[in-house]
């Protein structure tokens, strides 16, 4: 079996004065009390958790399976495994316990081994991440999340392995969620005597149960001190409108930022109003420092106050001095990160300023993108906060925001498998032999939404075949314990020759930045280049021992913390440290990330298009965005256009050379292009949603053009045909007549000939009359009326003459057309415009559609102006056209204005006529 643990070894030196036989001894007194768990007398037996050990150990012989919930400082995570030690189930087996961090995995051990009278790495060991502490004699091994996968991966049934804790589960990281599905198959199916615990202090215990088949779930009551809370909501009218913030609404920047005023006042106030030592939690290290720089002041003017720094990317040495007791008379605020929420005791703190956010990873399956969103906390991480005051003596508690918004917290942290990237998770099962992810029990079912962007990427990096099954190169990205993105980039690299910047560029992409933002003139805050060669230049010194000036700020202690981290991986994939061509780093981050290969949109700008189809930009000018071609590697802001925080220079030939098999695309295009109101036909070569590069299409098939033309005059619109006003009128009579069908079949079958009805049908009407034309300019060739008339039969077209004529004859025998639409377009009425004297002895209104829609008849004078509008002629004569009258003869004396027009001879004249 393959070591999962090939990391750093330090093995106990046995020559030390603790392995005497004298320790021996007190070593096997305090084993001995912990067999006997009620024995009083004792510190460690003072522990609340001591009270129900005896149910514990009693569930796990009987049933293998326990739920433990217990408060911050019961003990279930010190005292726990020691009282399992000597169970008769555990025989010679290990014990194996989770940790979600590696700094409450490295203090636990450490603790645990000192109530033992050990050094870590006897009976108590631990391994986190790039550090093993552990040795030939190890019953009990700390390990954070990730490595129990390793360790399942390498020995399925776990054959050494008699118990396996999950501790502090509540934090729901994706790899606890991994473990624990793995560990109940391996129990099930592998090793039926493994025993399972799931230990928390806040967690929906019921449905956890559920889940491990109805294990019993043991309540510990705990200890701790009571704890005073305020609730100081900030100041600031954006912050302290709680109520949106708080669930997520604004920007996290915002959010974050503006919490650091009100931290700074709470502070203040905990220091003269209580004692005791302060830790405050905020949501990411950014805030941390920050907050650092504005307690400057507080530390100049007490020569007794220490400002401690919390957050995983600390060495051991920083993170010990932040948990240690502080020393006497001085007093210590610890800016701490969500780290220090369970696990740790931090010794001394008394009071505890909650901001109550968190730096949440955010995973968009359809960008591919990852990035830290500031959220609210839920209400169990609020109380796991607080309960950090009330460790050792009575405290205080400030939290950040009004009593009613922490009704409306979340109950529980929300499950990292839910919106995390699930790539890592994917290749695991296929290695488990999985392809479908309900195949195994989960507390929350990975989502297909984010499982399937997952398959794709794999089979992308050769890591998944066709039928989604796990591949000899999937295989060999595992052994990497990094992304398989990152291991595929490394593998391919080594093959190159260029393993060890394969390494580098791994490391710098999981890490913190070691270029630091610098200040500019009028600019306050001027981030780093983004460019990763430049960070490759200065690593590629730092090996070789040079020291000069880079003519940037660098933080050393992080270029060496990366390096070291390139050496562990290198040592994984066997590859040898040697200078870095930087030129092939743009080629190297495309084998990791080919989705975000991006080409620059306009030659002058700054904005990018990714092959994934999203946008990407740089907020200012640098040494790598005058270039055509970048590979981004970080990025955050909005998923459909992100600030690219690190990228690399890429040539377009590589690009062809890389992807030609896998990736690059050559499609014939024949579109609508809107600004040039023409047919475009191109041959365009394509990466994802890059075009690469495009020429002409020659002779392009006559029906992609033909559709491409109906594409173009769906956008432009009907406008764009060659109208006529005879076929518009004939149009606007259709429509007429459909408008008012009703349920009379003699209209309803008629072609809808409306915008929308033209529209939908270009196909089949207009199609046929394209042949030969690609330009809207072409378009007048057209025989638009011999286009729509082709949709009417000769009935049809007889229906529509007689019913909605062009034309009607009045009384004076003038035959006067229809108006069937205005500037506004169909009428409901169609309108007769007629000379008054015309309409002469004519009572009934005329009406077309059979007889069943009145005109809208616009009576005239002499001069064709409106002197009357109605659709009821017989009342107008009766009791409006007295009036009419006196007004026409006054201004036309000459024309024929008879008393009874009722009985009176229409005519198109002055005068009629005279028989």
């Amino acid at each position: 079996m393959n070591d999962p643990n090939n990391g750093h070894v330090r093995t106990p030196d046995t020559t030390k004065p603790e392995h005497h036989e004298s320790y021996k001894k007190k070593r096997l007194h305090i084993k001995t009390l912990l067999s006997e768990p009620l024995r009083s007398g004792s510190q460690i037996l003072s522990l609340p958790v001591v009270d129900v050990l005896p149910q514990l150990t009693q569930a796990l012989a009987e049933k293998k399976r326990a739920l433990l919930q217990a408060p911050p400082g019961a003990g279930k995570t010190t005292l726990v495994p020691l009282a399992l030690l000597h169970q008769p189930w555990l025989a010679d087996k290990k014990i194996i316990m989770l940790e979600p961090r590696r700094l409450a995995a490295r203090a636990s051990a450490v603790h645990m081994a000192s109530l033992l009278d050990e050094m870590p790495g006897q009976t108590v060991g631990y391994q986190v991440r790039m550090e093993r502490c552990m040795g030939p004699h190890t019953r009990i091994e700390i390990i954070t999340e990730g490595i129990l996968t390793r360790k399942i991966q390498g020995d399925p049934g776990l054959e050494d392995t008699a118990l396996v804790i999950f501790d502090e589960f509540h934090e729901r990281h994706i790899h606890g969620d991994i473990g624990l599905a793995l560990a109940l198959e391996s129990a099930e199916v592998l090793n039926p005597d493994l025993r399972l615990l799931i230990m928390s202090a806040t967690m929906d215990m019921d449905a956890l149960s559920h889940l491990m088949d109805d294990a019993p779930i043991i309540l510990s009551e705990g200890r701790s001190w009571p704890v005073t809370t305020h609730y100081l909501p900030p100041l600031s009218r954006s912050v302290r409108n709680q109520s949106s913030s708080f669930q997520g609404g604004g920007h996290a920047e915002d959010k974050a930022r503006e919490i650091l005023p009100a931290c700074l006042k709470a502070i203040q106030k905990g220091l003269a109003e209580e004692h005791g030592d302060i830790l405050v939690f905020l949501p990411g290290a950014a805030q941390i420092r920050a907050m650092e720089k504005m307690l400057d002041s507080l530390v100049e003017q007490s020569e007794s106050l220490d400002i401690h720094p919390l957050f995983g990317n600390l060495s051991p040495k920083d993170q010990a001095a932040a948990i240690a007791p502080s020393r006497e008379g001085r007093r210590k605020i610890v800016l701490a990160t969500p780290i220090a929420e369970t696990s740790l005791t931090i010794q001394g703190v008394t009071v505890v300023i909650d901001s109550g956010l968190a730096n949440v990873p955010k995973f968009s399956p359809g960008r591919g993108l990852t990035r830290l969103e500031t959220l609210p906390v839920s209400r169990a991480s609020a109380d796991q906060r607080r309960g950090r005051a009330g460790r050792t003596a009575p405290g205080v508690c400030y939290r950040l925001w009004d009593t009613h918004v922490h009704q409306g917290l979340i109950p529980f942290n929300r499950s990292e498998i839910l919106s995390a990237d699930l790539t890592p998770l994917v290749l695991e099962l296929a290695q488990w032999g999985v392809n479908e992810p309900g195949e195994l029990k989960w507390l929350d079912p990975p989502p297909e939404s984010a499982v399937e962007p997952a398959r794709d990427l794999l089979r992308q990096l050769e890591a998944l075949d066709e039928r989604n099954r796990i591949t000899d190169h999937g295989r060999r990205l595992l052994k990497g314990g990094t992304h398989p993105r990152l291991a595929h980039m490394v593998i391919r690299a080594k093959e190159l020759g260029h393993g060890f910047m394969g390494c580098c560029l791994a490391a710098m992409a999981e890490e913190r930045d070691f270029l630091l933002p610098s200040q500019g003139s009028g600019n306050p805050y001027q981030p780093p280049d983004p460019d990763i060669t430049l960070r490759l230049e200065i690593l590629n010194h730092l090996m070789k021992g040079e020291k000069k000036s880079y003519g940037r700020e660098i933080s050393l202690k992080r270029a060496k913390a990366i390096l070291e981290q390139a050496r562990h991986l290198a040592k994984r994939f066997s590859i040898k440290q040697n200078p870095m061509e930087t030129t092939m780093a743009g080629k190297l981050l495309a084998m990791a990330w080919p989705n975000r290969i991006a080409k620059k949109r306009r030659p002058e700008g700054r904005s990018y298009l990714m092959a994934s189809g999203s946008g990407a930009f740089f907020r200012f000018a640098n040494t790598v965005s005058n270039h055509e071609y970048i590979v981004a590697v970080h990025l955050n802001g909005h998923p459909k256009n992100a600030s690219i925080f690190l990228a690399a220079p890429y040539d377009r030939g590589d690009l062809e050379e890389d992807f030609q098999e896998k990736g690059i695309e050559k499609k014939e295009e024949v579109a609508w292009d809107e600004k040039a109101q023409a047919v475009h036909a191109m041959i365009r070569t394509c990466y994802g949603g890059i075009i690469v590069k495009e020429t002409r299409l020659p002779d392009p098939d006559p029906m992609a053009v033909q559709a491409a033309m109906i594409q173009g005059i769906s956008l432009s619109g009907l406008s764009i045909l060659p109208w006529n006003k005879k076929l518009l009128q004939f149009r606007y009579r259709v429509i007429f007549l459909k408008n008012h069908a009703r349920n009379d079949p003699t209209f309803s079958g008629l072609p809808d000939l409306s915008d929308s009805g033209l529209t939908k049908t270009l196909d089949i009407w207009l199609a046929p009359f394209l042949t030969g034309i690609h330009t809207a300019a072409g378009l007048k060739r057209v025989d638009l009326t011999a286009a729509v008339k082709a949709l009417f039969t000769w009935d049809q077209a007889q229906r529509v003459e007689a019913h909605a004529p062009t034309h009607i004859t009045v009384p004076s025998g003038s035959r006067i057309p229809l108006q069937y639409a205005d500037d506004n377009g169909p009428l409901t009425s169609p309108v007769l415009a007629v000379r008054l004297q015309e309409m002469l002895g004519l009572m009934k209104t005329p009406a077309i559609a059979k007889g069943k829609i009145p005109l809208t008849l616009h009576l005239l004078s002499p001069a064709g102006r409106p002197v009357q509008i109605t659709q009821d002629l017989e009342n107008f004569w009766r009791n409006t056209y007295k009036e009419v009258k006196k007004d026409l003869m006054g201004r036309y004396p000459k024309h024929f204005w008879p008393e009874n027009p009722a009985t009176a001879t229409p005519t198109n004249r002055a005068k009629p006529r005279k028989k």
